[in-house]
């Protein structure tokens, strides 16, 4: 019997497109659609009834890039996430208004290809960066490109007015909700004191900035129930992103002179404890000894407790039978002590201090993603300056968009920015078709798709493809009502050259491709866990440092395997080879594993490592984050070698260390991983 016949699997970056198709699928953020529908069409209603269509046009543009950024988040995080981005997309078009003036023809992709370099090299310091990066290319495009009557420093108050009210309505409307809420509470607590508890109701800090605490403690729940099983380094893994998410909402994007409240000092307390709790976890998840289901629930009871301001109760902790217990132990006391009022111990920042972000910012990924921003959309300007008509903004903006590596793998972006102008273009001209014929609807049509459009990004944004086909009759509207009309068809054609321009840069070597992403991101990581190795194995390093550093090297774990997961799907000979980086990452994860219970274990009497053996450690995560970054093999250096250990897991102390065995374990198998490349 012949057997059957299987087909070969499509190869993955051909089929990536596909994959986030499954998450369009979710609850819709009410509040967002709302902020949208409120954003860009009746700012844009108000210029046309004022007779000023053009002003009305920039300040739209506004509101719709303030509403690309407009992500689930804090109060006082979205104040700098859509406000940064404004006002680097207001310089923006100040400068590309200027240029404009200037009348230099096709030489402006010069001119233009120099702001790309500044575009590209602060993109490298962090995601809101950039996004301003982005905003600052294509506002400055579209104001050299775009005609108007208003003087240049007008667009770019008209620009920045736009987003001024986006961001007015980010920060005002929760706050009337939450006073609705504060209010139904007060109705509802109106009674016999007796019936509540002494800190019954006493939420600490805003909402939104609470469920970020809580779902930490969530996750740490989730990570203690899967101590002893295979679900443990997932399971970690979440309580990172949850952790991440946390730190972001309470420190940082943060407005210079910043002063937290009472309430948002009260939660950065309550992270601390879940940075303790955290450290335990990990520790227990490295001895490997499953836990009983009563100790599981602490962090549950801890998570209520954030979202309800009730005192937890009881707080149920493991048996101090090896150091991981008995530093739960610790953590527990640490946390009913908190969760009764008193302060945390300090903990500083975690994340890029100004040094390492201008780093960043001349290192090699800064360097070469300047480059291909700057090749591409100079490239792209000359091509439409080459083109008929007067309107040429369009391909050079696609082109800086399309460039911009969060939105994925680089034949993903172009397959989707292709299919959702198409998309987008088709359903702009029915709407001019059935709406353009109605009496006296020439100037209504076109602010009416942009409310739509502009209600429909908070959803859109879960997918490339689905968030170009909203955006483009909103695109398409804001020009029809500045007069490029009937250029539909020319403006589907401009999106299939910048994606023609962009596939091609992505080809040449050296300009911040898929290889440089991922070498810049896995070097820092390693970097990361060098850091934290080092303080752990430091008889100085306090406690509050050995936590950052452990926070840090997880946060700069968490981007490597994101960078590498991106570049996997990325085109031949690219995907493939980028893939096989995964086992490093993971092998770093394993050491910065062991190095945390190592330092639980130096805390709880455990011998000091030898001098010798830390140093060649040291020595040989960083001769690894060197070979990573400039891209050679690891140097033959003499390392430790992998001793067998009597007692995999020694309870309270003892010699020899078998976190320091795991350590060394995984350095070798990272550096081998890494040679093999």
């Amino acid at each position: 019997m012949r057997a059957p016949h299987t087909r070969p699997a499509p190869p993955r970056w051909l089929t990536h497109p596909l994959h986030g198709a499954r998450g369009l699928r979710g609850p819709v953020p009410w509040a967002a659609v709302a902020r949208g529908a409120l954003g860009v069409g009746p700012v844009l209603a108000v210029g046309v009834a004022a007779g000023h269509t053009s002003a009305g046009v920039t300040a739209g543009l506004g509101a719709m890039f303030a509403h690309i950024n407009d992500r689930p988040a804090t109060r006082a995080t979205r104040l700098v996430r859509i406000g940064l981005p404004a006002l680097a997309g207001a310089t923006g078009l100040l400068i590309g208004a200027w240029l404009g003036t200037l009348g230099l023809g096709t030489w402006i992709a010069l001119a233009l290809a120099a702001v790309g370099l500044v575009s590209g090299a602060i993109s490298a310091i962090g995601p809101v960066c950039s996004s301003a990066g982005v905003q600052l290319m294509v506002a400055c495009v579209v104001g050299a490109g775009m005609p108007a009557p208003e003087p240049p420093p007008a667009r770019a108050g008209l620009l920045l007015a736009g987003a001024t009210w986006v961001l007015a309505m980010a920060w005002l409307l929760p706050l009337f909700k939450g006073s609705v809420r504060l209010f139904k509470g007060s109705v509802r607590l109106q009674g016999p004191p007796s019936r509540r508890g002494r800190r019954g109701g006493a939420q600490a800090g805003p909402p939104d900035e609470r469920e970020a605490v809580a779902a930490v403690y969530d996750a740490l729940a989730e990570l203690m129930a899967a101590v002893g099983t295979e679900r443990g380094q997932a399971a970690r893994r979440r309580l990172t992103a949850a952790y991440d998410a946390a730190y972001e909402a309470l420190y940082a994007h943060r407005i210079p002179l910043y002063r937290p409240d009472a309430g948002q000092r009260r939660l950065r307390d309550l992270l601390a404890v879940a940075g303790a709790l955290s450290e335990t976890a990990v520790t227990l998840l490295w001895e490997g000894e499953p836990l009983p289901t009563r100790v599981t629930r602490t962090p549950a009871l801890l998570a209520r407790a954030v979202r309800t301001g009730r005192p937890p109760g009881p707080l149920p902790a493991p048996a101090p039978h090896t150091a991981g217990g008995l530093a739960a132990h610790r953590a527990v006391l640490l946390a009913a002590r908190v969760f009764d009022g008193e302060p945390a111990p300090a903990v500083g920042a975690v994340g890029p201090r100004p040094r390492q972000r201008l780093r960043r910012v001349l290192g090699p990924a800064g360097r070469e993603y300047a480059a291909r921003v700057a090749l591409c959309v100079g490239v792209a300007t000359v091509l439409a300056r080459s083109l008929p008509g007067d309107h040429w903004y369009w391909l050079p903006a696609t082109a800086a968009f399309l460039v911009k590596p969060d939105m994925g793998p680089l034949v993903s972006r172009a397959v989707s920015r292709a299919f959702g102008t198409a998309v987008g273009v088709a359903v702009f001209g029915a709407s001019a078709a059935l709406l353009g014929a109605l009496p006296g609807a020439d100037e209504v049509w076109p602010v009416a798709v942009a409310a739509v459009c502009s209600a429909l990004i908070p959803v859109s944004v879960r997918h490339f493809a689905l968030q170009t086909a909203v955006l483009t009759p909103l695109l398409l509207s804001l020009v029809y009502l500045g007069g490029d009309r009937g250029a539909e068809l020319a403006r589907l054609v401009d999106t299939l050259l910048a994606c023609a321009v962009v596939l091609a840069a992505g080809a040449l070597p050296g300009l911040g491709g898929p290889r440089a992403q991922v070498s810049v991101r896995l070097s820092l990581a390693v970097r990361a866990t060098r850091d934290h190795l080092d303080r752990v194995l430091a008889a100085d390093a306090s406690y509050a440092v050995r936590l950052r550093l452990r926070r840090e090297a997880y946060r700069a774990l968490a981007d490597a395997r994101r960078a590498v997961e991106v570049a996997s799907a990325e085109h031949p000979p690219f995907g493939r080879d980028l893939a096989a980086w995964a086992p490093v990452v993971g092998a770093l994860e394993e050491i910065v594993d062991a190095a945390t219970a190592c330092g639980v274990r130096l805390d709880h009497g455990a011998p000091p490592p030898d001098a010798a053996l830390a140093d060649r450690l040291r020595a040989g995560l960083s001769d690894l984050a060197d070979a990573v970054a400039t891209r050679r093999p690891p140097a033959d250096l003499p390392l430790p070698t992998v001793a067998p250990v009597a007692l995999p897991k020694p309870p309270l102390g003892g010699a020899p260390c078998a976190t320091l065995a795991d350590v060394t374990a995984g350095l070798h198998r990272a550096r081998h991983l890494a040679g093999s490349r």
